[in-house]
């Protein structure tokens, strides 16, 4: 089921997981009250809706449907997973498949989710799971039973026509998936595979809802999803797609705003080409973590609070970033700096680099001036070698230290794929499984191979035996009916921020 946007006219794609029982149906009380602004694409799980069965009960199987789905379905934009109860669980493992670069997709923003099942056994009431299976023992659920299923799973009765369509769905599931995810799926661990996910997260829950409900959530998911925000829904169950699309709907929209506000945007061709099989995987984990929002209530690791404010305040007149989106540098740094992520080497006559950050951004706090012109103006003179009044150091050194700051501001930006896309480099995506040929063919000025994206010149010319390697390329490039035009490098920097200070940042 898709709804919402059916062209690139959207801000962005939603893929819906449903619960046991449901289909991707249940995706569409969601979908009508987001309307046009997203596109919202329902997930028929194995043995669910039009789906056939999986060749096991594994959780695997199921994550495999979901990924291919969303990989044929990406359009090159960002996307979000909104996932209820049993879809929850495999939502966690196709994030994790997104985030480090086993799944052929790019553009995972956040997920929103709806009573999940958590990584971790999930929790049921045995006598619960005896009646569930009694229910398919001799094969899908009658009326009576499908109609039972709904009723427990509801604080207040839907409405007729959600009531009929959810009973519908549950009577459509089969019954050996039925079986399959209370014998199996819901038994199985797989926290160790999922690890943490530090994406951006809302998870509701029902305060009705008696084992996956609010009271239960921050106990079963909080240490997989740290940057997770809980909500609890008074007068709700656990059905919460139907009896709270509104709220779902509020949800989805304010997670999308705060992460749209914070991360810069990937052209839509540059996101297919990362998502393609040219690039490697490893490549397009890294990228697709670069992607994500900086957690806007970030706590310093490595350096106190004002050291971390000035350090933003200095990237802001260093690197400064315009348009929607906006990479905290800083609290890049320090991530790195308390991960032990730094680059291995540093000036002569300073300690190590978290030491010498503290030192240094402390002596800079301590004379920052409020107005930007003063700040350039002390930016020049450390630069010159005119040190800072009252540091650690003497003048050369300090310039030392600034160079290696700069650098690492530098580095951090261009490292995000959306900076890649400005500047015009494409290098990470000519050495993955199906980058035939390696590397490039069109080598001139202004001229592009097939699979790189469009806005890198005009197409170059290629040999005849290339021809079925270049068909090759742009059919790995271009993943469904929404893709944008097919991807296709020249490296024009001339839209490049600038400063007086930036020309020596590196």
């Amino acid at each position: 089921m898709t709804a919402g946007a059916n062209d690139l006219d959207h801000d962005c794609t939603v893929f819906f997981l449903p619960g046991l029982g449901f289909s991707a149906a249940a995706a569409a009380p969601l979908a009508a009250v987001l309307g046009d602004r997203f596109r919202v694409v329902g997930i028929d799980l194995p043995g669910q809706g039009s789906a056939a069965d999986a060749a096991d009960g594994s959780v695997a199987a199921q994550v495999d449907a979901a990924v291919a789905t969303i990989e044929a379905e990406i359009d090159g934009g960002p996307w979000m997973l909104v996932a209820h109860s049993m879809g929850g669980k495999i939502a966690a493992l196709v994030a994790a498949r997104a985030l480090d670069g086993r799944a052929e997709v790019f553009g995972l923003a956040g997920a929103v989710l709806l009573a999940p099942s958590p990584p971790t056994p999930e929790p049921m009431d045995d006598d619960k799971r005896a009646e569930m299976l009694a229910w398919a023992a001799d094969g899908p659920l009658d009326e009576a039973a499908a109609r039972e299923f709904v009723a427990q799973n509801v604080a207040t009765g839907l409405s007729g026509v959600d009531e009929d369509r959810a009973i519908e769905q549950v009577r459509q599931t089969s019954a050996l998936s039925w079986r399959r995810w209370l014998d199996e799926g819901s038994h199985e661990d797989v926290s160790a595979e999922v690890g943490t996910l530090d994406l951006p997260v809302t998870v509701l829950g029902g305060e009705d809802d008696d084992d996956l409900g609010s009271l239960a959530q921050s106990r079963l998911v909080a240490h997989v999803y740290p940057r997770a925000r809980f909500v609890s829904l008074p007068g709700t169950g656990h059905l919460l797609p139907y009896e709270r699309p509104t709220e779902v709907a509020a949800e989805v929209v304010r997670l999308w705003e705060e992460v749209a506000a914070a991360s810069p945007t990937v052209p839509r061709d540059w996101g297919l080409v990362i998502a393609s099989g040219r690039t490697g995987r490893e490549a397009r984990g890294l990228l697709a973590r670069r992607m994500l929002a900086d957690d806007p209530d970030y706590r310093p690791r490595a350096l106190t609070p004002r050291q971390l404010d000035t350090l933003r305040s200095l990237a802001d007149r260093l690197l400064p970033q315009d348009g929607t989106g906006h990479i905290d540098l800083a609290a890049r740094i320090d991530r790195d700096l308390a991960d032990g992520r730094t680059d291995g080497w540093r000036p002569a006559k300073l300690p190590d680099d978290p030491i010498a950050y503290r030192l240094g951004l402390s002596a800079l706090a301590d004379v920052w001036p409020h107005a930007a012109a003063e700040q350039d103006d002390l930016i020049r003179g450390i630069i010159d070698g005119d040190g800072i009044s009252g540091g650690p150091w003497e003048g050369d050194i300090v310039r030392r230290w600034f160079e290696d700051v700069r650098n690492d501001l530098t580095r951090l930006w261009l490292a995000h794929p959306a900076s890649l896309a400005r500047v015009g480099y494409d290098g990470f995506a000519t050495s993955g499984d199906h980058a035939r040929p390696a590397g490039y063919v069109a080598l001139a000025a202004g001229r592009r191979d097939p699979w790189e994206p469009a806005d890198l010149g005009e197409l170059g010319a290629v040999g005849n035996a290339d021809t079925d390697t270049d068909a090759d390329a742009d059919a790995d490039t271009s993943r469904s009916p929404h893709a944008a035009a097919t991807p296709s490098r020249s490296a024009n920097t001339s839209n490049a921020s600038e400063t007086p200070d930036t020309e020596n940042a590196a």
